[in-house]
Formats: structure tokens, C-alpha cells, sequence
């Protein structure tokens, strides 16, 4: 499916946010943590990259090393987490992203990441953002991105049918996975462009949101 191309307008219920790539740009932190961790496994820090974006870390791990217990899968990616959780050198917020949230003040929204807790409220704060009142974490999930589990867990307490989110990502498995749970999906940033998101923006100053009362949510995206 190709991504339609801006200007448009959606309407929806609710609105279901990635966090890094899409509200925080955390990338550099992510480069550094995963490159040494490359290293130490003797695996090209290029394809590690390819894989690690919209995963939690166990889940790319386990692409990455398919013989290695997935207990160790996971005391690494612990690690992983409270290094990345203590690095927050060059964490910003994507472009656009203050004002975003700041509209989205008391209408349905929640926050789908693959980090935990810690982290995702370490890089919120240290990108100067608000955190939603609700969040889905690494800890409130069974699996991992691309599986819909986030996505559809958020609906679920958002009291919001499935069909009437829109799902915001930057990354293959989180677009994926915005997919499998039956959500339409804008993409943000220039890696969604390659996974067929609905829409895609450049970043979140291309995006107005507006109540659009009995219909929800009105996007206007260009």
C-alpha cells in the first residue's frame, strides 16, 4: 500500500502515540547503546540498526542472536534498558511535538512504547514533553511490537473501537503493528516513509488537531 500523500484530513476517536521516533527523537542514545552492543556480540552494528527501531530490546535481540536462550534475551535487554534510561545526552523533542500534545489536552490519547517506565519517563521529561495520563509500556505487555497487543490494550481502555484510532509511528514494527490491530496509521520521519503508513509527515508540525464533537477527533495533516 503506498502512503497517501499530504494535505488530507482523518477523523478518529482516539490517538495512539509511539514515543521514540515519533514524539522523541532518541536516536543518538539508541546509536550508541546499540552499536556497543553490536560489538560486544561481534554483529554488524549497520544490521543491528536495521532491526532494533520499535522493538523492545529482547525481541531484537532474539532476531539477532536465534540460538541464544531467550532468558538471556532478557537479563540483557534489562541492562539495556538502564543504560539507555542513563543516557539521555541528545534526547530532543521531534519538531512539533510540544505543541501536538498540548492540543491533544483533554481529548483520548495514550502513549504506546516499547520502553518501559523508566525509560519512557526519562526521555519524555528530558525532551520537556507531557506524559499521557495513559501509557502502555514494555511492562504492560505480553509481546513485543510488531504484535498488536500495545495498540490494542490502549483501545481497550480508551473504551475506543479499534477502528476508530489512528495510530502515530515511525518504525517497521510499529507500523506493523498499528496494521495488525486494524488501525489507519500516520507515519512520522523519514524511516515510516519506507513502510507504507496511510499518511506520512515529515514530523508533527505538519499535524492539527481539533475536536471535531460528536465525530471525535479531526486531523488535519500538511
Amino acid at each position: 500500500m503506498t502512503a497517501t500523500t499530504v494535505p488530507t484530513v482523518l477523523t478518529a476517536r482516539a490517538l495512539l502515540l509511539d514515543m521514540d521516533g515519533t514524539l522523541v527523537n532518541s536516536d543518538a542514545v539508541v546509536e550508541r547503546c546499540w552499536r556497543r552492543w553490536a560489538d560486544r556480540h561481534g554483529l554488524d552494528a549497520d544490521e543491528v540498526m536495521r532491526v532494533v527501531h520499535g522493538r523492545q530490546g529482547y525481541a531484537s535481540m532474539a532476531l539477532l542472536l536465534p540460538d541464544r536462550p531467550m532468558a538471556h534475551n532478557h537479563a540483557d535487554n534489562a541492562r539495556m534498558l538502564a543504560e539507555e534510561t542513563a543516557d539521555l545526552d541528545g534526547v530532543v523533542p521531534v519538531p512539533g511535538a510540544p505543541e501536538f500534545l498540548a492540543s491533544l489536552a483533554g481529548l483520548p490519547h495514550a502513549l504506546v512504547t516499547s520502553a518501559d517506565v523508566a525509560l519512557s519517563t526519562a526521555r519524555m521529561t528530558a525532551a520537556g514533553l507531557p506524559l499521557p495520563d495513559l501509557r502502555v509500556t514494555a511492562e504492560s505487555v505480553g509481546a513485543s511490537k510488531p504484535d498488536p497487543e500495545g495498540f490494542l490494550k490502549a483501545a481497550a481502555e480508551l473504551g475506543i473501537d479499534p477502528a476508530d484510532c489512528v495510530v502515530f509511528e515511525d518504525s517497521a514494527a510499529g507500523i506493523a503493528a498499528g496494521r495488525a490491530a486494524g488501525m489507519r496509521v500516520v507515519g512520522v520521519g523519514p524511516r515510516a516513509d519506507f513502510h507504507d503508513p496511510d499518511v506520512v509527515v515529515r514530523d508533527l508540525t505538519q499535524v492539527r488537531v481539533d475536536s471535531a464533537g460528536e465525530a471525535g477527533l479531526r486531523l488535519s495533516i500538511g
